[in-house]
Parts: structure tokens; sequence; C-alpha cells
């Protein structure tokens, strides 16, 4: 038997043993619409790919993998897993970003690794421990060791343990992958409440200096990637204070990736990736 088909038997018997497993809960993102393309919600013990759809875009990504951590994890922990040299090209978290985010930065546990073969490890390790409500693995680039194989093995730990892992990818484009859902996100622009911006506060409070309220953190997302359901299109709005997801655009609807060009290039790419690899 030559080493292409060993790989591939040994990916479809991690398929049928992950297959086989018991489903976990769907967490509501508190978006109608895209819960319905999900069945329900963000599947937990599972998974589940974020992309950012340029350079000018990980700032959204990034924010976009802690709202959803935030409602997978409840009041769990989250572990951020990062090489090294992430915090050197794209910086490092901010306790006051996660704060803004609603998400207390005292429940976020930081991990740093050598490289990206020590971070997936790591993940690895990680996902063995219930007492996480979610991870986030942040792997910029395209390292070789981030395979199909790979996504397969964190798929399968995810299952049985039921912790839930978001695949933040920086400065990559998709690949060949057994995630449960794929994002590609863009940063959209918030629209202050009505008479926030530029709120001038009491001469004795501050001597009348000004107040910004720059509104809730807004998203454009492209699901371009369910296993079990729809894809689609919509401009989300983060809500700090509630934790959810609201409609922010009342003409977002449900659409084909073929009708997004990015998300419709991303998608035939890793179907490209797929069928060289079986």
């Amino acid at each position: 038997m030559s080493a292409a088909t060993e790989k591939i038997a040994f990916l479809r018997a991690s398929l049928a043993r992950v297959d086989g497993l018991e489903a976990h809960a769907r967490v509501s993102l508190g978006h109608p619409t895209a819960d319905a393309c999900l069945r329900g919600g963000i599947q937990k013990g599972a998974l589940h790919e974020i992309y950012p759809a340029a350079a000018r875009d990980e700032a959204a990504a990034s924010g976009f993998a802690v709202a959803l951590a935030v409602r997978v994890a409840a009041k769990k922990r989250v572990l951020w897993l990062r090489p090294d040299f992430a915090a050197l090209e794209g910086g490092e978290l901010s306790a006051l970003g996660l704060l803004e985010m609603g998400f207390d930065p005292t429940r976020m546990l930081l991990l740093r690794a050598a490289d990206a073969a020590s971070a997936l490890r790591a993940a690895l390790d990680a996902l063995s421990c219930k007492a996480l409500g979610a991870i986030v693995i942040e792997i910029p680039g395209a390292p070789k060791i981030l395979d199909l194989a790979a996504s397969r093995r964190l798929v399968l730990a995810c299952a049985q343990t039921g912790v839930t892992a978001f695949l933040l990818r920086m400065m990559a484009e998709p690949e060949a992958s057994a995630a449960e859902t794929r994002w590609l996100i863009r940063a959209a622009r918030s629209h202050p409440p009505s008479g926030a911006l530029a709120r001038a506060t009491s001469p004795a409070s501050g001597g009348g200096k000004e107040e910004e309220d720059w509104g809730s953190p807004l998203f454009e997302t492209d699901l371009v990637r369910n296993r079990h359901g729809r894809t689609g299109h919509w401009v989300i709005e983060w809500s700090c204070d509630d934790g959810l997801f609201r409609t922010a655009n009342p003409g977002a609807v449900v659409s084909a990736p073929s009708d997004r060009p990015a998300a419709a290039a991303m998608e035939r790419a890793g179907r490209a990736n797929m069928s060289r690899v079986a």
C-alpha cells in the first residue's frame, strides 16, 4: 500500500469516528437567518475556520472570533493560542478591546508557542480540557503542518470532549479542511446611536470634555462553508451588552457564495485542494 493510500485510509477512518460520536449542542448567535442556516446556531464541540477577507480585515476577523468564543464559552474560560511571531506581525491582544467586546479579559488565557507545529500540539492538548469553553488557534500564513490530516485531528479532539475550536487564519488562502464552518470576515462601518457621538459631559465631570460612542461592532460575513446546512451572506451587529448578534442591515438576506466573488473563489480553491488530496 502506497503512502498516499495509507493517508487516505487514515483520514476516512478518522471521519468515521467523528461521525459516530454524539452531536453536541448548538448555540444561537442571536441572528435569526444565520441561525436558520446553521440549523439552530454555531456547533459546539466542532472546528470552525475564520478568515479575514483582506489584510485590512484582520482586526475584524479577530473581533469576530472573540464574539463567537463569547457565545460558545458562556461562563467558562477561553484559551487563545498563537505562535510568537504572530504578536510581532499582528500586534498583541488588548485587554481593553476584549472588555469593550463584552468579554471579561480575566477569563482569557493566552499561550504563545514557538511555531505553528507547537501551537497545533498545544491545541490538541488543550482540547482535552473540558474546563475550557473554547479555544482560538491563531495560525498566520500557510505552514505545511496545517494540512487536512491536522484539521481531522482537531475535529476529532473537539468532538470527543465538546470543547469548541476556532481556527483564525491570518495571511492565508483557504485549504482543504474538515472544519464544520468557514467564515470570511470584512469590517463594516459602525453607526453610532443617534445623538451619542460627541456628547458633551457636564463641566463638573470633565470640564466640557467630549465623550464618543462609536456604536456596536459591525461585521460583513460570508459563511462560505457549512457541512450541515446552507451558506449565506449577512451584515451583522455585535451587541457587547447582550452578547448577541443582531441584524444590522434589514436588506441583508441569505445568498449563495457564488453571488460573492471573493467567497466563491475561496470555496473553489478549497474544493480543488480537497480533490487533489482525494
